[in-house]
């Protein structure tokens, strides 16, 4: 069967372009599109040039892997009809559907809110969702939750400054006259993802968000209540121009069939729903040894130079040393190796579950990730936190930051307290649009907790454990 396979990834000011290929199966894909009731037809073209933006869910980098939920239906779509897709980052939605316009892309495979002023200048198209702002409180035992606006008197509630969590906070506070104590928080700073993991720990008491993003921080965070809404339903779809509304309907029928449906079903799930975190669990030193698979760690860790109680805190961070572990985003066993990274180190997705295989994959990972490092962090014990950065979120990312530090005067040489601030900066889009950064977005607060986290395991190891 042929393919059309391809992938590079080219940068032009604020853009991102990355071609991404699709399968191209003559046998079970049509290139011929049409109304649903078939009255029209046009031919589906060669590549199917779509536009996206950065989010934690429209599209993103990790682990070096393209993902996201726009971005993983767009690709399928593309594959089921035997285009080339041809992926568009855009900084923000307005250029989006400034490309659209002329003609630059044939789709925004992004939520688009259908209101008038967009119906002007779009077709709505594809997988339509429905949002609405939602008040993020904490679940706290003995405390009731706020549940009804007029409770919000009296209360002290955290938004971004000029968003329009602001101006729906400001018109709520006319409409229950007056006592919603409002404080703006300067988007330079701090961003919605902040403020949900701040009323996760405590540090504010509330926000509003959109329900989506919460429902997505509510997989990292469950113990966030998210169940008041505080605006009416706002829908929003994929778009295409308005001279192809062929287009539209064609995509339309596509997206009614049974397997986008249950594509579409797996992704609300994966990003929605599943947890992302891992159980939460008191480590016991006191028994004398780490894991039942400390020979393996010191067998393989100094393969990379490292302490084989370090490469144990990475296990334990990664999968608690489970070794048919499976994460959200496909990683698999005792070290979490994605499938791709498997199949680079000509090793078969389906042994990713032998413990041995997988720290002699992770090896082999955090040796090359090393190895692309050395230049940037001449320092060897410095240099493992940025292997062990790059380990969990992909070194593209780790480049980034270094850059970023650069930039605004950090060290990039040093993790703590200066890079590691740099990859929180790429959760904000001023700076993961900014044009040094090449791979945008990234959840930096992860990346950060990762490190930081298999550091403080590592040195109670060394303390208790001998080598």
């Amino acid at each position: 069967m042929p393919t059309c396979i391809s992938a590079r990834l080219r940068h032009a000011g604020f853009l991102a372009t990355v071609f991404i290929g699709a399968a191209a199966v003559a046998s079970c894909s049509s290139r011929t599109a049409g109304s649903a009731d078939g009255a029209t037809a046009h031919k589906l073209p060669d590549t199917l040039r779509v536009v996206t933006l950065n989010s934690p869910t429209s599209y993103f980098i990790y682990r070096d892997q393209p993902m996201g939920y726009d971005y993983t239906l767009a690709d399928s779509l593309a594959r089921q009809k035997g285009m080339v897709l041809d992926l568009t980052v855009a900084p923000n939605l307005s250029r989006a559907v400034a490309m659209l316009d002329s003609g630059l892309v044939d789709l925004i495979a992004y939520e688009v809110p259908i209101t008038e002023h967009y119906r002007q200048r779009v077709v709505p198209c594809g997988p339509e969702n429905y949002t609405t702002q939602v008040l993020v409180q904490p679940k706290r035992e003995g405390t009731a939750p706020i549940t009804d606006v007029t409770q919000l008197v009296g209360r002290e509630v955290y938004v971004e400054k000029d968003s329009k969590y602001l101006r729906r906070l400001q018109n709520l506070n006319d409409e229950v006259g007056g006592g919603i104590a409002i404080h703006e928080v300067d988007a330079d700073t701090l961003i919605t993802e902040d403020l949900l993991k701040m009323v996760s720990d405590g540090k504010i008491p509330m926000t509003v968000v959109d329900s989506d993003v919460a429902m997505l921080n509510k997989t990292y965070y469950p113990d966030l209540d998210i169940s008041l809404d505080v605006s009416f339903p706002q829908r929003a779809s994929w778009a295409v121009a308005k001279d192809k509304e062929w287009l539209a309907d064609s995509i339309n029928v596509w997206f009614a069939q049974e397997s986008p449906q249950r594509t579409n079903a797996e992704l609300l799930k994966r990003f929605y729903e599943q947890s992302k975190g891992l159980p939460m669990v008191n480590f016991d030193f006191s028994k004398g040894y780490i894991s039942r698979y400390d020979d393996l760690f010191k067998k393989y860790a100094p393969t990379v130079g490292w302490d084989w109680r370090l490469m144990a805190a990475q296990a334990y961070q990664e999968s608690r040393f489970r070794p048919n572990a499976r994460s959200w985003v496909g990683a698999r066993g005792l070290m979490q190796i994605m499938p791709a990274t498997a199949r680079g180190y000509r090793t078969p997705v389906s042994k990713l579950n032998n413990p041995e295989t997988s720290v002699k994959v992770a090896s082999a990972l955090i040796n090359d990730l090393d190895g692309y490092l050395k230049k940037y962090v001449p320092n060897d014990k410095e240099r493992i936190k940025f292997v062990i950065a790059a380990y969990n979120v992909g070194i593209a990312h780790v480049y980034d930051a270094i850059r970023l530090a650069e930039k605004y005067g950090l060290d990039p040489t040093t993790w703590n307290g200066n890079v590691e601030k740099a990859i929180l900066m790429k959760m904000n889009p001023k700076y993961y649009n900014d044009p040094v950064v090449k791979y945008g977005y990234c959840r930096g607060t992860e990346t950060v907790d990762y490190v930081d986290k298999i550091t403080k395991f590592y040195e109670h190891a060394r303390r208790e454990i001998s080598a």
